[in-house]
């Protein structure tokens, strides 16, 4: 799957938003909330950035910006299913390195993604000792 982010690629239909949000199951931080539903069809993408979050509309489009590119990329790693980013009033204030950070967090701990092993220079250890 490349990098692109077709029509396909996107929720944009109300009904396809609401059945979402009733059906999905929510995963939270700071700056997004996401709604995922796994409906068996290739990652969809769903942004809702309301003028709760910034009043001005180069505000919300810069964060409705990042999260798409951020999306475009992992898409080809994320499992089935459509995928909500409900954007919180914190999210104004977050430079784009944060956004992404918080894209990521979420998808990971919704199990969307798996997480990211941790760099380290020892191998790991095993809990069996055998004498």
């Amino acid at each position: 799957m490349s990098a692109d982010f077709p029509a396909t690629a996107r929720v944009r239909a109300k009904v396809e938003f609401d059945r979402v949000f009733e059906a999905g199951k929510r995963t939270a931080e700071p700056l997004l909330a996401l709604h995922r539903l796994d409906d068996g069809a290739p990652p969809r993408l769903g942004l809702a950035v309301s003028r709760k979050v910034d009043p001005h509309a180069v505000g919300r489009n810069r964060i409705k910006r990042v999260l798409r590119d951020a999306f475009r990329k992992l898409r080809s790693r994320l499992g089935p299913g459509a995928y909500v980013i409900v954007a919180r009033p914190a999210a104004a204030q977050a430079d784009n390195l944060a956004l992404r950070a918080a894209f990521l967090r979420v998808l990971q701990r919704a199990g969307a993604l798996p997480p990211l092993a941790a760099a380290g220079t020892m191998p790991p250890a095993h809990l069996s000792h055998s004498p």
